[in-house]
């Protein structure tokens, strides 16, 4: 069941996209930021009541954290949905699973090469007794310790270790990177650079909004919570925007396109949210985490069928490179740190 959830998700997401390209065309990126959020605000505390969901929280700060992250990176996919086709800036917001695996090697790595405490004086210490077990002669050198210290032999070890364990998942990120130079390498052609590199962007704040929402789930916090707070710190975030990047002249034909923007936004976040929730082991969480994908074939269709965007061979190409790293990474992420959180989209 939980899969079903998650490609409805999917496709909540998608058909937003097309909202957000659609009325990009009349309103500015922190202006879709605001109404997204402040019609999802509304939709979340009504669904909340029927459900009997209080919205107080015992944990406003992980909220906060969330929202500023979270709204950041939404700030930044409206901009890369308005500047670029729409299906290549769904696979740059989709990379959040690469950004998470590229988290977890650094991570590793970092814990392999640094020294662990108290390394300096174990070496110094075991060092001194290797020395100590042969003593220097009248007229001779010491020799050189029989012994390696043994901190650096751990710590050299540990690192080896590391880097060896972390290979598969170090290829599957490098695998990811390769399909995003392919895919932009049109765009940049096209003048698009820097949208392209926003794009990137959000991806890699979306892996941090998404740990976040993992974390919330785990503390106990509700769905219908969580999404009801994003949706206010959208609302907040999106209305100071407006404060310095301007407000458009209102039409009411493009104004209409901004309601299913905040319908279709709040029931994509809440059946994300369920699906997470519902997946209780870890085989369930990796068919949720890679049935997310759906949604880049939900934009391609978009793409092609209602805006004619035309993507070189090169593109559809990197795209299928970011998809297929995406999922393997999300596979491999389970085996090489069982306690790490999924990502959600």
């Amino acid at each position: 069941m939980q899969a079903l959830w998650m490609l409805a998700a999917a496709f909540f997401f998608a058909t937003m996209a097309v909202c957000v390209k659609i009325a990009s065309e009349h309103f500015n990126s922190a202006e879709l930021v605001f109404y997204r959020g402040l019609l999802g605000m509304f939709f979340m505390w009504a669904l909340a009541r029927t459900r009997g969901v209080t919205l107080a929280t015992q944990y406003p700060g992980m909220h906060m954290w969330r929202s500023l992250v979270g709204v950041i990176s939404l700030g930044a996919w409206f901009y890369a949905i308005a500047h670029l086709p729409l299906a290549t800036a769904m696979t740059l917001n989709y990379m959040s699973s690469v950004w998470i695996a590229t988290f977890l090697v650094g991570g590793a790595l970092l814990m392999g090469l640094l020294p662990a405490r108290g390394d300096n004086a174990t070496s110094m210490g075991t060092s001194s007794q290797a020395g100590a077990a042969e003593p220097a002669l009248p007229g001779h050198r010491r020799s050189a310790p029989l012994l390696p210290a043994r901190g650096s032999a751990v710590r050299k070890a540990t690192s080896v270790g590391a880097i060896s364990h972390q290979g598969p998942l170090v290829l599957t990120v490098i695998t990811g990177f390769i399909g995003v130079v392919m895919m932009l390498r049109p765009t940049i052609e096209q003048n698009q650079a820097f949208a392209g590199l926003i794009g990137l962007m959000s991806g890699l704040l979306a892996a941090f909004a998404y740990m976040q929402v993992m974390a919330l789930a785990r503390v106990g916090e509700p769905e219908t919570r969580t999404v009801f707070y994003f949706a206010v710190g959208s609302a907040v975030a999106g209305g100071l925007g407006m404060l310095v990047a301007g407000v458009s002249e209102w039409h009411w034909k493009p104004a209409l396109w901004l309601l299913p923007l905040g319908v279709l936004a709040s029931l994509g976040q809440l059946c994300m949210t369920r699906a997470y929730s519902m997946a209780k082991t870890r085989s369930a969480t990796l068919v949720v985490a890679n049935l997310q994908y759906s949604g880049i074939v939900f934009g391609a269709i978009y793409s092609l069928v209602l805006f004619g965007d035309q993507i070189p061979l090169l593109g559809w190409a990197g795209m299928a490179l970011i998809v297929a790293s995406g999922i393997a990474a999300t596979v491999l992420r389970a085996r090489a740190a069982p306690g790490a959180p999924a990502e959600e989209h």
